[in-house]
């Protein structure tokens, strides 16, 4: 009896599995999504000729901390947005810290993985995108990185050690050649009728379902999404993680992930699921794009003010984290922590900043005196 999607008959009976889903269900998602995507960028954006790009950037930063974070593993922010930047070859003025070898690499598999779009996928690239996750795993890890998982069951379990809940155990190793050739070979047929935003649905559950590697298959994955996306709008440059809205819902994600694994080749409720997050990714990053016209315009406004290079760093941590971090405001003690400086001079500079109308003063004083930005 199939306890498994990949157990099914449909699965192994043809050059890909025959997955199956209700068009008429899935069609106000698409249309929706078209709709979104359609009304995201609008055509003036102001005074802000690198605009995209900035948005490009932000997305490339958020798919990096997101993704990892669904996996449980935490980044620092300002690490990922440095590398970010410089593999993309561009200034890193204003970035608070150096990326790290694992940001390093992490960027430059997320930027292989959304250009070249008409360069097919290949065994190695997988495998090189693996490796490329795990650059500073210590000499005495289990992990095996660069090749495909060796012999021995591959479970997702959860639970204690001892009495392990095991939500979804993949294709056995001696099969899995087979299966990851059928992969590669589907994803790079571009003759396959199929609404392109289903074809990444399919491309998500499908490796995830392989997993191929003893670890970072769920990132991997994501990054195999995110190329067939970047091949639905033929398009290297990113507006919109598809991580960041996953992971606002990881617990869901897990629970219809496990559902649709345990199921049949009927897969409606999976794309409906993966179509509504894309939609909720666009929301997302709509609101990013906004951050981005507020900097633009906040150093528009402030390009003859005179300020020391502390001062603009603070600022553009600031801007960075506009809407995101520091909702409350940011007092003394946490400008002398970015500016690393004394409490004398962060008060003074923070007074500074006030008086050039680059932050406001909030109520209240003393101790607890926190500023914010200058709402434009």
């Amino acid at each position: 009896m199939a306890i498994y999607i990949w157990q099914q008959t449909d699965w192994n009976n043809g050059p890909s599995p025959i997955f199956h889903w209700q068009a008429a269900a899935i069609e106000p998602q698409l249309a929706q999504l078209r709709q979104s995507l359609t009304d995201f960028l609008p055509e003036d954006t102001g005074l802000v000729p690198d605009a995209r790009m900035q948005v490009h950037i932000e997305t490339l930063v958020q798919t990096a901390l997101r993704s990892s974070e669904i996996e449980g593993e935490v980044l620092d922010a300002r690490s990922v947005r440095s590398s970010v930047v410089n593999k993309l070859g561009l200034e890193t003025g204003g970035v608070a810290a150096e990326g790290t070898e694992q940001t390093n690499a992490l960027a430059d598999l997320l930027i292989a993985a959304t250009t070249r779009l008409d360069q097919p996928i290949t065994l190695d690239m997988l495998c090189e995108w693996q490796a490329a996750l795990f650059v500073e795993h210590s000499a005495l890890s289990t992990i095996n990185t660069g090749v495909l998982r060796l012999e021995g069951p591959m479970q997702v379990v959860s639970g204690r050690v001892d009495r392990p809940t095991v939500h979804f155990e993949a294709p056995p190793r001696q099969q899995l050649d087979d299966e990851i050739a059928r992969f590669i070979d589907w994803f790079n047929d571009q003759s396959i009728n199929i609404n392109p935003y289903v074809r990444a649905a399919i491309t998500h559950l499908w490796f995830v379902t392989l997993h191929p590697f003893d670890d970072g298959n769920g990132r991997i994955t994501r990054a195999l999404a995110d190329r067939a996306l970047a091949q639905a709008e033929n398009n290297p440059i990113r507006f919109y993680s598809h991580s960041a809205a996953i992971m606002a819902k990881r617990a869901e994600y897990y629970t219809l992930l496990e559902k649709t694994q345990k199921g049949t080749l009927e897969i409606t409720e999976w794309i409906n699921w993966f179509l509504v997050t894309l939609i909720e990714s666009v929301a997302l990053s709509r609101a990013r794009f906004e951050q981005v016209l507020y900097k633009a315009r906040f150093w528009q406004r402030h390009a003859q003010t005179v300020l020391n290079e502390r001062e603009i760093k603070v600022l553009n941590r600031l801007l960075d984290s506009y809407g995101e971090d520091f909702l409350d405001g940011i007092n003394a003690g946490k400008y002398r922590t970015l500016g690393k400086v004394s409490k004398a001079t962060a008060t003074r500079e923070l007074a500074d900043l006030v008086q050039k109308e680059c932050l406001v003063k909030l109520p209240g004083g003393g101790r607890s005196t926190r500023y914010r930005l200058l709402e434009l």
